[in-house]
């Protein structure tokens, strides 16, 4: 009997072992996620304030 609860115990601690590690992957794609969104939040940002100068620059150049 304790061969039985022994391999009992072993196969439940594997299976809290992946599910805490399936769980950690999650979360970490999450993060990723979140983080390239953010990236490309701050990127289009960029694009915005780009563009807002060189519209301000031509419109400099053409009042001359």
């Amino acid at each position: 009997m304790d061969s039985n609860n022994a391999s009992y115990n072993a196969g439940q601690a594997q299976g809290q072992t992946q599910e805490k590690a399936s769980n950690m992957m999650d979360k970490a794609s999450n993060v990723a996620q979140s983080a390239k969104e953010s990236m490309q939040e701050v990127g289009q940002q960029m694009q915005a304030k780009a563009q807002g100068a060189v519209d301000s620059a031509k419109d400099s150049t053409n009042k001359n």
